[in-house]
C-alpha cells in the first residue's frame, strides 16, 4: 500500500488553522483536541468521496479513523512547538 503523505498532512493543516482561529474566541482550549480530531475525521471523509489522489483510505471508516488521526495530530504539534520554545 503506498501511503499518500500530501492529504493526510493537509488535513493535519487544515486542522491546524481551525484550532488557531477558535484560540481567539472564548471557547474553552480544553475542547481543542476534539474539535481537531472532529474535523479531521470530516475532511478524511470528504477527502475520500471528492476522490483526492493519494488518500490512504479504502472505506469510510478508514477514512474516519486517518482524518481524526490527522487532526490529533495537529494538537500534537501545536505542543511539540510549545514545549520546545523558550520560556520567559
Amino acid at each position: 500500500m503506498d501511503f499518500g503523505f500530501a492529504p493526510v498532512m493537509a488535513i493535519t493543516v487544515i486542522c491546524y488553522l481551525v484550532a488557531t482561529i477558535l484560540k481567539v474566541t472564548p471557547l474553552d482550549h480544553k475542547w481543542l483536541p476534539a474539535i481537531c480530531g472532529f474535523t479531521g475525521g470530516l475532511l478524511g471523509v470528504i477527502a475520500k468521496y471528492i476522490g483526492m489522489p493519494d488518500f490512504p483510505a479504502a472505506d469510510w471508516l478508514s477514512a474516519i479513523a486517518i482524518g481524526m488521526v490527522s487532526g490529533l495530530a495537529a494538537t500534537g504539534a501545536h505542543q511539540i512547538g510549545k514545549q520546545l520554545s523558550p520560556r520567559d
